[in-house]
Protein backbone atom coordinates (compact mmCIF):
# COMPACT_ATOMS: atom_id res chain seq x y z
CA UNK A 1 0.00 0.00 0.00
CA UNK A 2 1.43 3.31 -0.94
CA UNK A 3 2.38 5.72 1.90
CA UNK A 4 0.10 8.60 2.47
CA UNK A 5 0.65 12.25 4.54
CA UNK A 6 0.00 11.85 8.40
CA UNK A 7 0.05 15.50 9.19
CA UNK A 8 1.91 18.92 8.73
CA UNK A 9 5.05 20.40 10.36
CA UNK A 10 4.54 22.51 13.00
CA UNK A 11 6.25 26.03 13.52
CA UNK A 12 5.45 28.04 16.63
CA UNK A 13 7.29 30.91 18.49
CA UNK A 14 8.51 29.03 21.83
CA UNK A 15 9.39 25.32 19.60
CA UNK A 16 10.60 26.25 16.09
CA UNK A 17 12.00 23.55 13.66
CA UNK A 18 16.31 23.25 13.56
CA UNK A 19 18.56 22.00 11.29
CA UNK A 20 18.25 18.34 13.56
CA UNK A 21 14.88 18.62 14.72
CA UNK A 22 11.24 19.37 13.47
CA UNK A 23 7.65 18.24 15.16
CA UNK A 24 4.51 17.80 12.94
CA UNK A 25 1.14 16.95 14.47
CA UNK A 26 -0.80 13.99 13.49
CA UNK A 27 -4.43 12.22 13.98
CA UNK A 28 -4.45 11.36 17.91
CA UNK A 29 -5.69 7.64 16.35
CA UNK A 30 -2.32 6.54 14.37
CA UNK A 31 -0.32 4.44 16.00
CA UNK A 32 3.57 5.57 15.18
CA UNK A 33 6.34 3.70 17.44
CA UNK A 34 9.43 5.79 18.38
CA UNK A 35 12.35 4.44 15.83
CA UNK A 36 9.55 4.61 12.74
CA UNK A 37 11.00 6.60 9.79
CA UNK A 38 9.14 9.62 8.32
CA UNK A 39 10.17 12.16 5.21
CA UNK A 40 9.52 15.65 4.61
CA UNK A 41 9.25 17.68 1.42
CA UNK A 42 12.08 20.09 1.63
CA UNK A 43 13.14 23.35 -0.74
CA UNK A 44 15.07 22.73 -4.21
CA UNK A 45 13.29 20.04 -4.98
CA UNK A 46 14.94 17.67 -1.82
CA UNK A 47 13.37 15.37 1.15
CA UNK A 48 14.43 15.45 3.99
CA UNK A 49 14.17 12.04 6.79
CA UNK A 50 13.17 12.01 10.19
CA UNK A 51 13.38 9.22 12.90
CA UNK A 52 10.48 9.43 15.60
CA UNK A 53 11.95 10.18 19.15
CA UNK A 54 8.63 11.55 21.15
CA UNK A 55 5.17 11.56 20.87
CA UNK A 56 2.95 13.63 22.82
CA UNK A 57 -1.14 14.23 23.04
CA UNK A 58 -2.34 18.09 23.73
CA UNK A 59 -5.50 19.35 23.66
CA UNK A 60 -6.65 23.40 23.92
CA UNK A 61 -7.17 22.88 27.84
CA UNK A 62 -5.27 25.88 29.23
CA UNK A 63 -4.19 23.72 32.14
CA UNK A 64 -4.90 20.23 34.64
CA UNK A 65 -7.08 22.30 36.56
CA UNK A 66 -9.81 22.92 33.20
CA UNK A 67 -9.75 19.45 32.35
CA UNK A 68 -11.20 19.12 36.24
CA UNK A 69 -13.21 21.51 36.57
CA UNK A 70 -15.32 20.65 33.33
CA UNK A 71 -15.60 16.86 34.97
CA UNK A 72 -17.63 18.63 37.17
CA UNK A 73 -15.22 19.14 40.16
CA UNK A 74 -13.96 15.97 39.81
CA UNK A 75 -17.35 13.09 38.97
CA UNK A 76 -15.40 10.76 36.92
CA UNK A 77 -18.95 9.71 35.79
CA UNK A 78 -19.41 12.71 34.22
CA UNK A 79 -19.13 13.55 30.56
CA UNK A 80 -17.96 16.60 29.85
CA UNK A 81 -20.18 19.04 28.31
CA UNK A 82 -17.21 20.65 26.75
CA UNK A 83 -15.67 18.88 23.70
CA UNK A 84 -11.60 19.19 24.00
CA UNK A 85 -10.29 19.29 20.82
CA UNK A 86 -7.23 16.88 21.09
CA UNK A 87 -3.93 15.74 18.65
CA UNK A 88 -0.82 14.15 18.76
CA UNK A 89 2.59 15.97 17.99
CA UNK A 90 5.59 14.22 17.31
CA UNK A 91 9.45 15.08 18.16
CA UNK A 92 11.43 13.46 15.50
CA UNK A 93 15.34 14.03 14.38
CA UNK A 94 16.57 14.78 10.70
CA UNK A 95 18.83 12.14 9.93
CA UNK A 96 19.73 12.79 6.32
CA UNK A 97 18.58 15.18 3.50
CA UNK A 98 18.14 13.99 -0.19
CA UNK A 99 20.63 16.62 -1.56
CA UNK A 100 22.68 17.62 1.56
CA UNK A 101 20.41 20.38 2.67
CA UNK A 102 20.30 21.02 6.15
CA UNK A 103 18.20 24.30 6.77
CA UNK A 104 15.35 24.11 9.07
CA UNK A 105 12.27 22.23 7.32
CA UNK A 106 9.62 24.63 6.71
CA UNK A 107 6.26 25.04 8.44
CA UNK A 108 3.14 23.29 7.09
CA UNK A 109 5.37 20.58 5.07
CA UNK A 110 2.99 17.14 4.94
CA UNK A 111 4.57 14.86 6.46
CA UNK A 112 4.94 10.91 4.74
CA UNK A 113 5.50 7.24 6.13
CA UNK A 114 8.96 6.41 4.42
CA UNK A 115 8.41 3.31 2.43
CA UNK A 116 10.75 0.36 2.79
CA UNK A 117 13.16 2.00 -0.23
CA UNK A 118 12.99 5.33 1.69
CA UNK A 119 13.80 3.85 5.06
CA UNK A 120 16.68 1.92 3.68
CA UNK A 121 18.09 4.93 2.06
CA UNK A 122 17.96 7.02 5.23
CA UNK A 123 19.09 4.89 7.88
CA UNK A 124 22.26 4.36 5.36
CA UNK A 125 21.50 0.16 4.56
CA UNK A 126 21.69 1.14 1.10
CA UNK A 127 25.43 1.02 1.48
CA UNK A 128 26.86 -1.43 -1.33
CA UNK A 129 29.21 -2.40 1.42
CA UNK A 130 26.80 -3.38 4.06
CA UNK A 131 26.70 -7.37 3.40
CA UNK A 132 26.53 -8.81 7.46
CA UNK A 133 23.77 -9.22 8.90
CA UNK A 134 23.06 -8.24 11.91
CA UNK A 135 19.20 -8.49 12.74
CA UNK A 136 16.42 -6.81 11.94
CA UNK A 137 13.67 -4.24 12.16
CA UNK A 138 10.24 -3.89 12.41
CA UNK A 139 8.59 -0.41 11.49
CA UNK A 140 4.44 0.60 11.38
CA UNK A 141 3.50 -2.23 13.68
CA UNK A 142 -0.14 -1.55 14.44
CA UNK A 143 -0.41 1.47 11.82
CA UNK A 144 -3.40 1.76 10.28
CA UNK A 145 -3.49 2.17 6.61
CA UNK A 146 -0.23 1.02 6.15
CA UNK A 147 1.46 -2.43 6.03
CA UNK A 148 4.46 -3.57 8.64
CA UNK A 149 7.83 -3.42 6.91
CA UNK A 150 10.44 -5.92 8.10
CA UNK A 151 13.92 -5.08 6.82
CA UNK A 152 17.00 -6.95 6.99
CA UNK A 153 20.02 -4.58 8.79
CA UNK A 154 23.59 -5.17 7.64
CA UNK A 155 26.46 -3.95 8.80
CA UNK A 156 29.79 -2.62 6.78
CA UNK A 157 32.63 -5.34 7.94
CA UNK A 158 34.94 -3.09 7.61
CA UNK A 159 33.64 -1.47 10.63
CA UNK A 160 33.01 -4.28 12.81
CA UNK A 161 36.17 -6.60 12.04
CA UNK A 162 38.54 -4.00 10.39
CA UNK A 163 40.45 -2.26 8.91
CA UNK A 164 38.21 1.24 8.95
CA UNK A 165 36.57 0.26 12.88
CA UNK A 166 36.42 -2.46 14.79
CA UNK A 167 35.60 -4.29 18.39
CA UNK A 168 32.03 -4.87 19.98
CA UNK A 169 30.72 -4.12 22.82
CA UNK A 170 27.39 -5.52 23.97
CA UNK A 171 25.31 -4.34 27.68
CA UNK A 172 22.53 -5.63 29.37
CA UNK A 173 20.97 -7.17 32.04
CA UNK A 174 22.15 -10.75 32.42
CA UNK A 175 19.53 -13.51 31.29
CA UNK A 176 16.98 -10.96 29.84
CA UNK A 177 18.82 -9.09 26.91
CA UNK A 178 20.42 -12.40 25.58
CA UNK A 179 24.11 -10.89 24.97
CA UNK A 180 25.99 -14.06 24.33
CA UNK A 181 22.91 -15.29 22.24
CA UNK A 182 23.46 -11.77 20.07
CA UNK A 183 27.11 -11.99 20.10
CA UNK A 184 26.67 -15.50 18.70
CA UNK A 185 24.64 -14.13 16.31
CA UNK A 186 27.16 -11.55 14.85
CA UNK A 187 29.63 -14.35 15.37
CA UNK A 188 27.71 -17.24 13.10
CA UNK A 189 26.85 -14.49 10.39
CA UNK A 190 30.81 -13.63 10.05
CA UNK A 191 31.50 -17.14 9.92
CA UNK A 192 29.07 -17.66 7.12
CA UNK A 193 30.17 -14.73 5.14
CA UNK A 194 33.81 -15.62 5.37
CA UNK A 195 33.33 -19.36 4.78
CA UNK A 196 34.96 -19.15 1.47
CA UNK A 197 37.48 -16.66 1.96
CA UNK A 198 41.19 -17.61 1.18
CA UNK A 199 43.51 -17.25 4.15
CA UNK A 200 45.35 -14.51 2.15
CA UNK A 201 42.53 -12.65 1.03
CA UNK A 202 41.27 -12.06 4.96
CA UNK A 203 39.97 -15.36 6.59
CA UNK A 204 38.45 -15.15 10.13
CA UNK A 205 39.10 -17.26 13.11
CA UNK A 206 37.29 -17.27 15.98
CA UNK A 207 38.09 -18.04 20.17
CA UNK A 208 35.51 -17.61 22.77
CA UNK A 209 35.24 -17.96 26.16
CA UNK A 210 32.44 -20.46 27.94
CA UNK A 211 32.48 -18.31 31.28
CA UNK A 212 28.39 -19.80 32.12
CA UNK A 213 27.73 -22.44 32.88
CA UNK A 214 27.53 -25.05 29.32
CA UNK A 215 27.03 -21.75 27.09
CA UNK A 216 28.74 -22.34 24.60
CA UNK A 217 29.57 -26.31 24.95
CA UNK A 218 27.12 -27.46 22.14
CA UNK A 219 28.40 -25.09 19.61
CA UNK A 220 28.72 -27.20 17.26
CA UNK A 221 25.24 -29.47 17.85
CA UNK A 222 22.20 -28.16 16.08
CA UNK A 223 19.11 -26.80 18.20
CA UNK A 224 16.71 -29.14 19.19
CA UNK A 225 14.14 -26.14 19.90
CA UNK A 226 12.27 -28.28 23.12
CA UNK A 227 12.79 -25.90 25.52
CA UNK A 228 14.11 -28.95 28.00
CA UNK A 229 10.86 -30.81 27.17
CA UNK A 230 8.47 -27.86 27.37
CA UNK A 231 8.19 -27.52 23.63
CA UNK A 232 6.37 -30.88 22.22
CA UNK A 233 7.49 -31.95 18.58
CA UNK A 234 4.98 -30.17 16.93
CA UNK A 235 6.22 -26.63 18.86
CA UNK A 236 9.51 -27.55 18.69
CA UNK A 237 8.90 -27.85 14.76
CA UNK A 238 7.07 -25.36 13.81
CA UNK A 239 9.67 -22.71 15.73
CA UNK A 240 12.60 -24.42 14.24
CA UNK A 241 10.49 -23.57 10.56
CA UNK A 242 10.42 -20.26 11.62
CA UNK A 243 13.67 -19.26 13.21
CA UNK A 244 15.43 -21.07 9.82
CA UNK A 245 12.83 -18.88 7.92
CA UNK A 246 14.22 -15.88 9.40
CA UNK A 247 18.09 -16.67 9.09
CA UNK A 248 17.39 -17.67 5.25
CA UNK A 249 15.32 -14.03 4.31
CA UNK A 250 19.10 -12.96 6.07
CA UNK A 251 20.60 -14.98 3.79
CA UNK A 252 22.48 -16.96 6.24
CA UNK A 253 22.85 -20.88 6.92
CA UNK A 254 20.66 -22.64 8.83
CA UNK A 255 23.43 -25.15 10.46
CA UNK A 256 25.12 -24.67 13.76
CA UNK A 257 28.53 -23.61 13.86
CA UNK A 258 31.52 -25.73 12.08
CA UNK A 259 35.46 -26.10 12.46
CA UNK A 260 34.23 -26.09 16.23
CA UNK A 261 37.26 -27.01 18.78
CA UNK A 262 36.66 -26.99 22.98
CA UNK A 263 39.58 -26.43 25.38
CA UNK A 264 38.88 -27.92 28.70
CA UNK A 265 40.60 -27.82 32.03
CA UNK A 266 42.44 -30.44 33.12
CA UNK A 267 40.80 -32.52 35.28
CA UNK A 268 40.00 -36.72 35.81
CA UNK A 269 36.96 -37.75 33.76
CA UNK A 270 35.97 -39.26 37.19
CA UNK A 271 34.83 -35.82 37.91
CA UNK A 272 36.24 -35.92 41.28
CA UNK A 273 39.00 -32.90 40.07
CA UNK A 274 37.17 -31.80 36.87
CA UNK A 275 36.94 -28.47 35.90
CA UNK A 276 33.87 -28.39 33.64
CA UNK A 277 30.54 -28.71 33.74
CA UNK A 278 30.37 -30.92 30.91
CA UNK A 279 29.28 -34.42 32.29
CA UNK A 280 31.83 -37.52 32.48
CA UNK A 281 30.10 -38.59 29.50
CA UNK A 282 29.92 -35.21 27.29
CA UNK A 283 33.76 -35.12 27.94
CA UNK A 284 34.75 -38.16 26.75
CA UNK A 285 32.79 -38.27 23.95
CA UNK A 286 34.29 -34.58 23.09
CA UNK A 287 37.39 -35.75 23.41
CA UNK A 288 37.36 -39.08 21.92
CA UNK A 289 35.64 -37.55 19.03
CA UNK A 290 38.97 -35.68 18.77
CA UNK A 291 37.04 -32.02 19.27
CA UNK A 292 38.34 -31.74 22.76
CA UNK A 293 41.73 -31.33 24.91
CA UNK A 294 42.27 -30.77 28.44
CA UNK A 295 44.70 -28.06 28.76
CA UNK A 296 47.42 -27.60 31.67
CA UNK A 297 49.98 -24.53 32.61
CA UNK A 298 53.76 -26.24 32.91
CA UNK A 299 56.02 -24.44 35.01
CA UNK A 300 59.17 -24.10 31.40
CA UNK A 301 57.01 -23.13 29.30
CA UNK A 302 54.25 -20.87 31.07
CA UNK A 303 56.22 -19.47 34.35
CA UNK A 304 56.30 -15.71 32.27
CA UNK A 305 53.02 -15.47 32.82
CA UNK A 306 52.56 -15.63 36.38
CA UNK A 307 51.77 -12.08 36.55
CA UNK A 308 48.41 -12.76 35.49
CA UNK A 309 47.75 -14.34 38.83
CA UNK A 310 48.38 -11.16 39.99
CA UNK A 311 46.01 -8.92 37.94
CA UNK A 312 43.25 -7.61 40.29
CA UNK A 313 46.23 -7.23 43.18
CA UNK A 314 47.56 -3.06 43.95
CA UNK A 315 51.33 -3.75 43.71
CA UNK A 316 52.01 0.46 43.46
CA UNK A 317 55.20 -0.49 44.84
CA UNK A 318 55.71 -2.66 42.04
CA UNK A 319 57.40 -5.29 44.46
CA UNK A 320 55.87 -8.21 42.96
CA UNK A 321 56.67 -6.88 39.22
CA UNK A 322 60.20 -6.75 40.38
CA UNK A 323 60.29 -10.73 41.59
CA UNK A 324 58.34 -12.00 38.38
CA UNK A 325 61.67 -10.16 36.64
CA UNK A 326 63.59 -11.77 39.22
CA UNK A 327 62.07 -15.67 38.57
CA UNK A 328 62.13 -15.40 34.72
CA UNK A 329 65.42 -14.39 34.89
CA UNK A 330 66.36 -17.58 36.73
CA UNK A 331 68.23 -15.92 39.67
CA UNK A 332 67.98 -17.76 42.88
CA UNK A 333 68.05 -20.99 42.19
CA UNK A 334 64.68 -20.32 39.73
CA UNK A 335 66.84 -21.55 36.41
CA UNK A 336 67.10 -25.02 37.98
CA UNK A 337 63.05 -25.46 38.72
CA UNK A 338 61.27 -27.84 36.37
CA UNK A 339 57.58 -28.33 37.98
CA UNK A 340 55.38 -26.60 39.75
CA UNK A 341 56.30 -28.22 43.16
CA UNK A 342 60.06 -27.30 42.96
CA UNK A 343 59.34 -23.69 42.36
CA UNK A 344 57.02 -23.34 45.54
CA UNK A 345 59.61 -25.02 47.55
CA UNK A 346 61.97 -22.52 46.29
CA UNK A 347 59.47 -19.64 46.47
CA UNK A 348 58.71 -21.04 50.79
CA UNK A 349 63.04 -20.56 50.72
CA UNK A 350 62.98 -17.03 49.71
CA UNK A 351 60.63 -15.91 52.51
CA UNK A 352 62.33 -16.83 55.07
CA UNK A 353 65.41 -14.70 55.74
CA UNK A 354 67.73 -17.79 57.00
CA UNK A 355 67.59 -19.92 53.87
CA UNK A 356 66.88 -17.10 51.26
CA UNK A 357 69.04 -17.60 48.21
CA UNK A 358 67.85 -13.51 47.98
CA UNK A 359 69.56 -12.86 51.35
CA UNK A 360 72.55 -10.56 50.55
CA UNK A 361 70.21 -8.79 48.00
CA UNK A 362 67.78 -6.07 49.61
CA UNK A 363 65.88 -4.81 46.63
CA UNK A 364 63.05 -7.37 47.15
CA UNK A 365 62.21 -7.88 50.87
CA UNK A 366 60.81 -10.91 52.63
CA UNK A 367 57.90 -9.33 53.11
CA UNK A 368 57.23 -8.69 49.71
CA UNK A 369 58.13 -12.49 49.32
CA UNK A 370 55.45 -13.65 51.58
CA UNK A 371 52.33 -11.59 49.89
CA UNK A 372 53.57 -13.01 46.51
CA UNK A 373 53.63 -16.50 48.52
CA UNK A 374 50.15 -16.43 49.71
CA UNK A 375 48.55 -15.02 46.34
CA UNK A 376 49.58 -17.88 43.87
CA UNK A 377 50.37 -20.97 46.11
CA UNK A 378 46.51 -20.83 47.28
CA UNK A 379 46.04 -20.69 43.55
CA UNK A 380 49.00 -22.83 42.21
CA UNK A 381 49.09 -25.85 45.22
CA UNK A 382 45.73 -27.92 44.19
CA UNK A 383 44.98 -26.88 40.64
CA UNK A 384 44.49 -29.80 38.29
CA UNK A 385 45.82 -26.85 36.05
CA UNK A 386 49.47 -26.81 37.24
CA UNK A 387 49.74 -30.86 38.01
CA UNK A 388 53.53 -32.05 37.22
CA UNK A 389 52.24 -35.13 36.41
CA UNK A 390 49.94 -34.24 33.63
CA UNK A 391 48.69 -36.85 31.86
CA UNK A 392 49.87 -37.45 28.05
CA UNK A 393 46.31 -36.42 26.36
CA UNK A 394 46.62 -32.55 27.86
CA UNK A 395 48.18 -29.55 25.83
CA UNK A 396 48.78 -26.04 26.73
CA UNK A 397 47.03 -23.68 24.84
CA UNK A 398 49.98 -22.16 23.36
CA UNK A 399 50.73 -25.17 21.47
CA UNK A 400 46.98 -25.17 19.91
CA UNK A 401 46.25 -21.69 20.02
CA UNK A 402 48.96 -21.39 17.35
CA UNK A 403 47.28 -23.82 14.65
CA UNK A 404 44.58 -21.95 14.11
CA UNK A 405 43.19 -21.64 11.21
CA UNK A 406 40.60 -19.69 9.25
CA UNK A 407 36.98 -20.48 9.87
CA UNK A 408 37.91 -22.27 13.49
CA UNK A 409 36.28 -21.85 16.66
CA UNK A 410 37.67 -22.43 19.00
CA UNK A 411 35.70 -22.44 22.84
CA UNK A 412 37.91 -22.19 26.12
CA UNK A 413 35.87 -23.51 29.25
CA UNK A 414 36.49 -21.52 32.12
CA UNK A 415 33.33 -21.27 33.22
CA UNK A 416 33.78 -24.13 36.27
CA UNK A 417 37.32 -22.04 37.54
CA UNK A 418 37.61 -19.41 40.16
CA UNK A 419 37.99 -15.97 39.54
CA UNK A 420 42.05 -15.66 39.56
CA UNK A 421 42.12 -18.81 37.39
CA UNK A 422 39.73 -17.83 34.74
CA UNK A 423 41.53 -14.05 34.81
CA UNK A 424 44.95 -16.28 34.07
CA UNK A 425 43.43 -18.40 31.35
CA UNK A 426 41.78 -15.43 29.78
CA UNK A 427 45.18 -13.03 29.90
CA UNK A 428 47.29 -16.12 28.86
CA UNK A 429 44.71 -16.64 25.73
CA UNK A 430 44.66 -12.73 24.58
CA UNK A 431 48.57 -12.56 24.82
CA UNK A 432 49.07 -15.82 22.75
CA UNK A 433 46.47 -14.29 20.05
CA UNK A 434 48.78 -11.52 20.17
CA UNK A 435 52.24 -12.93 19.47
CA UNK A 436 50.53 -15.30 16.73
CA UNK A 437 49.21 -11.71 14.96
CA UNK A 438 52.97 -10.22 15.89
CA UNK A 439 54.84 -13.35 13.77
CA UNK A 440 56.10 -14.98 17.01
CA UNK A 441 55.03 -18.20 16.01
CA UNK A 442 56.37 -17.98 12.17
CA UNK A 443 59.32 -19.84 12.99
CA UNK A 444 57.01 -22.71 14.28
CA UNK A 445 55.17 -23.14 10.81
CA UNK A 446 52.06 -21.05 12.15
CA UNK A 447 50.07 -19.42 9.47
CA UNK A 448 47.06 -17.93 11.23
CA UNK A 449 44.37 -16.13 9.69
CA UNK A 450 44.33 -12.09 9.31
CA UNK A 451 41.79 -11.58 11.70
CA UNK A 452 40.68 -13.46 15.01
CA UNK A 453 37.83 -12.36 17.24
CA UNK A 454 38.10 -13.00 20.77
CA UNK A 455 34.62 -13.40 22.29
CA UNK A 456 34.27 -12.57 26.29
CA UNK A 457 31.39 -12.35 28.55
CA UNK A 458 31.44 -10.40 31.95
CA UNK A 459 34.26 -8.03 30.77
CA UNK A 460 33.86 -6.43 34.23
CA UNK A 461 36.12 -9.04 35.64
CA UNK A 462 38.78 -7.56 33.49
CA UNK A 463 38.18 -4.18 32.56
CA UNK A 464 35.99 -2.25 35.12
CA UNK A 465 36.78 1.21 35.89
CA UNK A 466 38.03 -0.25 39.33
CA UNK A 467 40.08 -2.57 38.04
CA UNK A 468 44.30 -1.63 39.17
CA UNK A 469 46.10 0.34 36.58
CA UNK A 470 48.60 -1.92 36.95
CA UNK A 471 46.77 -5.24 35.96
CA UNK A 472 48.62 -6.83 33.17
CA UNK A 473 45.24 -8.08 31.78
CA UNK A 474 44.09 -4.19 31.60
CA UNK A 475 46.93 -3.35 29.56
CA UNK A 476 46.25 -6.35 27.13
CA UNK A 477 42.81 -5.58 26.82
CA UNK A 478 43.45 -1.61 26.10
CA UNK A 479 46.17 -2.76 23.59
CA UNK A 480 43.77 -5.28 21.76
CA UNK A 481 41.09 -1.75 21.50
CA UNK A 482 43.73 0.62 21.19
CA UNK A 483 45.83 -1.19 18.31
CA UNK A 484 44.42 -4.93 17.95
CA UNK A 485 42.36 -3.34 14.91
CA UNK A 486 45.64 -2.55 12.91
CA UNK A 487 47.08 -6.29 14.29
CA UNK A 488 43.92 -8.47 13.48
CA UNK A 489 42.84 -8.61 17.07
CA UNK A 490 39.32 -8.13 17.40
CA UNK A 491 37.23 -7.91 20.26
CA UNK A 492 33.79 -8.54 20.96
CA UNK A 493 32.53 -8.57 24.71
CA UNK A 494 29.94 -8.42 27.41
CA UNK A 495 28.94 -6.91 30.52
CA UNK A 496 25.66 -6.53 32.27
CA UNK A 497 26.40 -2.61 32.91
CA UNK A 498 27.98 -0.21 30.37
CA UNK A 499 28.81 2.12 32.58
CA UNK A 500 31.57 -0.16 34.54
CA UNK A 501 33.61 -0.75 31.88
CA UNK A 502 36.66 1.02 31.09
CA UNK A 503 36.55 4.39 28.87
CA UNK A 504 39.66 3.53 26.37
CA UNK A 505 37.75 0.20 26.03
CA UNK A 506 34.17 1.20 25.46
CA UNK A 507 35.69 4.07 23.59
CA UNK A 508 37.44 2.23 21.14
CA UNK A 509 34.76 0.26 20.35
CA UNK A 510 33.10 0.94 17.08
CA UNK A 511 29.65 -1.12 17.48
CA UNK A 512 27.80 -0.76 20.77
CA UNK A 513 24.63 -2.88 20.96
CA UNK A 514 22.27 -1.91 23.80
CA UNK A 515 20.22 -4.38 25.28
CA UNK A 516 17.73 -4.23 28.57
CA UNK A 517 18.64 -2.46 31.93
CA UNK A 518 17.03 -0.18 34.62
CA UNK A 519 16.76 2.97 35.18
CA UNK A 520 19.55 3.75 37.88
CA UNK A 521 21.83 2.36 34.89
CA UNK A 522 20.42 4.69 32.15
CA UNK A 523 20.61 7.44 34.59
CA UNK A 524 24.49 7.46 34.00
CA UNK A 525 26.99 9.31 31.80
CA UNK A 526 27.43 6.71 29.18
CA UNK A 527 23.90 7.25 28.23
CA UNK A 528 23.47 10.42 27.99
CA UNK A 529 23.95 10.94 24.18
CA UNK A 530 20.42 8.76 24.23
CA UNK A 531 17.14 10.17 24.03
CA UNK A 532 15.05 10.11 26.97
CA UNK A 533 12.79 8.15 24.99
CA UNK A 534 14.90 5.72 24.19
CA UNK A 535 16.45 5.27 27.73
CA UNK A 536 12.77 4.56 29.17
CA UNK A 537 12.65 1.90 26.50
CA UNK A 538 15.69 0.25 26.97
CA UNK A 539 14.10 -0.66 30.33
CA UNK A 540 11.49 -2.68 28.66
CA UNK A 541 12.77 -4.21 25.69
CA UNK A 542 11.96 -7.83 25.10
CA UNK A 543 14.51 -10.72 24.80
CA UNK A 544 15.66 -10.98 21.16
CA UNK A 545 15.79 -6.93 20.51
CA UNK A 546 18.80 -4.40 20.90
CA UNK A 547 19.11 -1.03 20.05
CA UNK A 548 22.60 -0.94 17.51
CA UNK A 549 24.37 2.34 17.34
CA UNK A 550 27.46 1.54 14.17
CA UNK A 551 28.82 4.43 12.36
CA UNK A 552 27.44 3.78 9.01
CA UNK A 553 24.31 4.23 10.84
CA UNK A 554 22.66 7.88 10.88
CA UNK A 555 20.56 6.71 13.71
CA UNK A 556 20.23 4.28 16.25
CA UNK A 557 18.67 1.39 15.44
CA UNK A 558 16.18 -0.99 17.14
CA UNK A 559 16.73 -4.77 15.89
CA UNK A 560 15.33 -8.37 16.77
CA UNK A 561 17.08 -11.09 16.00
CA UNK A 562 16.16 -15.10 15.83
CA UNK A 563 16.97 -17.47 18.33
CA UNK A 564 20.67 -19.49 18.04
CA UNK A 565 21.11 -22.54 15.74
CA UNK A 566 23.36 -24.01 18.18
CA UNK A 567 22.02 -26.32 21.24
CA UNK A 568 20.66 -24.57 24.15
CA UNK A 569 21.65 -26.28 27.68
CA UNK A 570 19.51 -25.36 30.40
CA UNK A 571 20.56 -23.33 33.59
CA UNK A 572 20.19 -24.72 36.61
Amino acid sequence: MEPKPIGRVLVTEKKPTSVDTFAFWTDSKLILNPFDIVRVDHVNGSRSYGVIEDISHITDASSFLTNYISSDFGDVEVTPPTFRVGMNFVDAKIICNTKGIYIPVQSDEKVWLADESEITYALGLDNKHCVLPSGFLEMYENTGGVEKVVIPVKLDPRFVIGPEGAHLNISGISGLAAKTSYAMFLLKAIQDSYRDVKPEDGGVAFVLFNVKGKDLMGVHLPNDFTDDGKNTYEQAEEERNEVHALYEKMGLSTTPFEHVQYLVPNGEFDRTACSTFLSETELKEYVQSGIASQYVFTYEKDKEDLDLLLSNVDDSNQTLDAIQEYIISGAGGFDQCNDWESFLSLVSKHCDPAESPNKKNKDIPVVSWRRFSRIIRKTIENSPLFERDARDTTVRLEDKLRQIQSNDVVVVDVANLGEIMQSFVFGDVVRIINKLQLGEYDHMGAKPPKKIIIFIDELNKYASTETPKNSPILRQILDVTERGRSLGVILFAAEQFRSSIHDRVKGNCSTHAYGRTNSIETSKADYRIVPDTYKNILTRLSQGEYLIQNPIFRSMLKIKFPKPLYKQFKQN
